[in-house]
């Protein structure tokens, strides 16, 4: 068994859609990124990359790299699992934990359990997708944060 643990966080920015974990949510504000700024999948990948002792995602995929400019991020976790299914790896879960005060989440985690589940090859009950607020400390009100940890155990053959 290998465990990655991935961090993730960007400030609000009203010039653009809301993405989380795949799945569009209605906000006034998005993400502030050079990709799509999905923070959760962002969260997913480094989880992957670090289960398997590879370099961060800003190292695989620059941020100033013109060819992920507003990338859909579910490129990053696309070739994060790519390298663990190579490796002869598959995914055992995914813990993850949405951090902000809004917008609620309430009526999007299953979905996003879902989409990435789609991305990883795996039911979503096995990707859990939570959401805490801060209470007023930071990120708070200025962005979203995100932790996540993979599982990942050996592929049968």
């Amino acid at each position: 068994m290998r465990v990655g643990i991935g961090y993730d966080v960007h400030r609000f920015n009203g010039r653009r859609p809301l993405k989380l974990g795949g799945v569009r949510v209605p906000s006034s504000r998005g993400l502030a990124g050079h990709s799509d700024a999905d923070v959760l999948l962002h969260a997913v990948a480094d989880a992957l990359f670090g289960a398997l002792g590879e370099p961060d995602l800003g190292e695989q995929f620059p941020p100033g790299d013109p060819r992920f400019r507003n990338a859909d991020s579910g490129t990053f976790v696309r070739a994060a699992y790519a390298t663990v299914k190579r490796r002869g790896w598959r995914v055992g879960n995914v813990d993850a934990t949405v951090i902000a005060d809004a917008p609620k989440l309430v009526g999007y985690k299953a979905r996003m359990s879902r989409a990435i589940g789609r991305l990883l090859e795996v039911d979503a009950a096995r990707i859990s997708v939570k959401a805490k607020t801060t209470e007023g400390f930071a990120p708070g009100k200025s962005g979203i944060a995100v932790h996540a940890v993979v599982l990942l155990t050996r592929q049968r053959t």
